[in-house]
């Protein structure tokens, strides 16, 4: 920064601070400084794919080889890539359509690649409009039926003669909403269409997905499936090591803090992005602390920083019944019954769903509902003997009532369930 600068912010900070002490000073300073620790913020962001996938180069050449016949114009098989949460599945997926995009504009094929996020996307009819979007048809935000805007892409595919490769990323969210129909619709395209037509790549992190599609989707889909397993920590500390290159400056990242970051990450399931968000943070927090190295103890203050982000974010990304389920939980304990049996549950369930004119689900459905959520580690259900009634579940919420009000408070539609006083908990 020039001397001239350096007196123009000096003076900017003095006058705003008369009268008291401007807590945004220091923020300024800071910021206006040269950066101690970041060289490109961008190569920490969760959705930054490197030119270089560390330890996926196999799960690249089999996705690769299976979608080649789409550049000779022949239709691929479907796809179904599963794994948990920050195992590479949406990286490599993005990593391989953007070399395919390289050859499709270099060699100008009739091929169209599309990515949709389907926990974003939220709705049957999004998904269909991102796709029509894909291939250049204009479709409104609302208005239309689902049948007219699958009409106008199938519609669309055939006389521009194109052939779509669709990844639906985090599919299990769409199907665990709405059910497996749009996806039976959409593997049944093909029919009638010799030279154009859509591949379907689904990503999921349930390894299960499958228990939920209807055996005549399955038939349909005839599919292949690659398995991302989870990183260890050396393949961890591989991949953090390479971001630490390029994203930091030198020397303000020691081994000790990637190797500390990349053991947190993988005594949690192997996850990546979380390993990669922990050192981001704590990078940050050694930034704003002033410090030109980054510590094992902004690496602890970075973990607790995480831990109540990630249980926001968990929340509220939950699909649409999911969440109906989980504020049925928080009603109930709310109102004084702290672990209801599983047919208190749905039957708060069947009510929260009617105040917002929603269908409920099967109580099938809702106990398949409750079992992720435990899985997630938001609630704990435990099997009790209930004697000549059988067998039923106890549901405990492990996640701090405020912090669940805190993620569904955002949602619109659903911030106003939060006042709802169950029949069950009347008195």
């Amino acid at each position: 920064m020039s001397s001239n600068k350096a007196k123009k912010s000096k003076g900017l900070f003095k006058s705003k601070s008369r009268g008291g002490e401007d807590p945004l000073e220091e923020v300024f300073k800071r910021a206006l400084q040269k950066p101690r620790i970041f060289k490109n913020r961008e190569v920490m962001r969760s959705d930054y794919i490197p030119n270089r996938l560390p330890h996926r180069d196999e799960h690249i050449k089999r996705l690769g080889e299976i979608l080649a016949p789409a550049l000779s114009l022949s239709k691929p098989s479907n796809v179904f890539i599963y794994g948990k949460t920050g195992t590479g599945k949406t990286a490599v997926v993005k990593y391989v359509f953007k070399r395919f995009l390289e050859i499709i504009e270099k060699e100008n094929l009739p091929l169209a690649l599309a990515f949709v996020n389907c926990r974003i996307s939220g709705t049957e009819y999004r998904v269909l409009a991102e796709l029509c979007e894909s291939i250049g048809i204009k479709v409104p935000f609302t208005g239309l039926s689902k049948a007219e805007v699958f009409s106008r892409l199938r519609r669309g595919l055939k006389e521009k003669g194109l052939l779509l490769v669709a990844c639906f990323d985090e599919i299990d969210a769409l199907v665990k909403s709405y059910g497996d129909n749009l996806l039976y619709e959409l593997s049944r395209m093909n029919e009638g269409m010799d030279d154009c037509g859509l591949t379907i790549i689904g990503t999921s992190n349930d390894l299960h997905f499958k228990d939920y599609l209807d055996p005549r989707v399955l038939s349909s889909l005839s599919e292949e499936e690659l398995v991302f397993h989870p990183y260890t920590a050396i393949e961890l500390i591989d991949i953090l090591t390479e971001r630490a290159r390029l994203a930091f400056k030198d020397g303000v990242v020691p081994q000790n803090v990637i190797n500390l970051c990349a053991a947190l990450a993988a005594a949690e399931h192997g996850d990546a992005r979380r390993a990669i968000d922990l050192l981001r943070v704590a990078a940050e927090v050694a930034e704003r602390n002033g410090d030109e190295v980054v510590k094992e103890k902004h690496v602890k203050l970075a973990q607790n920083i995480i831990e109540r982000g990630r249980i926001f974010e968990a929340i509220s990304t939950l699909p649409l019944h999911s969440k109906l389920v989980l504020i049925s939980l928080l009603l109930l304990t709310r109102g004084g019954i702290s672990d209801p049996i599983s047919g208190m549950v749905y039957q708060t369930y069947r009510e929260v769903c009617g105040q917002i004119g929603v269908d409920p689900l099967t109580d099938r459905r809702v106990s398949s509902l409750l079992s992720e959520l435990d899985m997630l580690g938001v609630i704990k259900s435990d099997l009790v003997n209930m004697g000549r009634h059988g067998r039923t579940r106890r549901i405990f919420l492990l996640t701090p009532p405020s912090e669940v009000e805190e993620a569904i408070s955002g949602d619109d539609l659903l911030s106003s369930l939060l006042t709802y006083k169950p029949s069950v908990t009347r008195r």
